[in-house]
């Protein structure tokens, strides 16, 4: 399969959207659960696979066949999501700020219902953002610790470092939370 992506890659760059269509069919999903567990809810996290799809569109030409497609695509995706979340997160100008009135659930309520609401989700959600990325791309999106060290441009050691710090923070807020592991 990894050799029909690369192919895949050439005919998006020559113009071909059936190949986009197939390249999205088979990667989607993975793509998908990892780009929620980053956006923290699934609308944001639709319209950020979007985005992804539009700069692979944009940008298959410039894919060197140096790692995995299925690597470089959740490297796109991950610019994508780091791009949409801190425009979400640049404060508002005055002008548009929302009524204060407004009594609905804020961001945090709204990523722990997205993620279910279990304490597990809630440990994760307070993790610091490099964690959050490790441990998304390796338990929610599957990938070996080679590929996630190559998405993150850093190095595997540092994966391997991190997703233990992450592990460990979570072990502790479930203790914490008095949740049994």
């Amino acid at each position: 399969m990894a050799q029909e992506d690369h192919e895949l890659l050439r005919s998006i760059a020559a113009g071909d959207a059936a190949a986009l269509s197939l390249l999205y069919e088979r990667h989607s999903g993975p793509l998908f659960g990892y780009l929620l567990r980053l956006a923290g809810d699934r609308m944001t996290a639709e319209e950020i696979l979007q985005d992804t799809m539009l700069a692979v569109w944009r940008s298959a030409g410039a894919f060197q066949s140096r790692a995995k497609v299925s690597t470089w695509l959740f490297g796109v995706a991950r610019r994508q999501a780091h791009n949409r979340l801190r425009l979400r997160s640049a404060p508002e100008p005055a002008a548009e700020l929302p009524d204060p009135a407004d009594q609905g659930a804020g961001p945090e309520e709204l990523a722990i219902a997205a993620a279910g609401g279990t304490p597990v989700a809630v440990a994760v959600d307070r993790l610091p953002a490099h964690h959050r990325d490790v441990i998304a791309l390796v338990f929610v999106a599957g990938l070996p610790l080679s590929e996630v060290a190559e998405i993150l441009a850093i190095p595997v050691g540092t994966v391997k470092s991190r997703l233990h710090h992450a592990r460990a923070a979570v072990a502790a807020a479930l203790v914490a939370q008095e949740v049994p592991e």
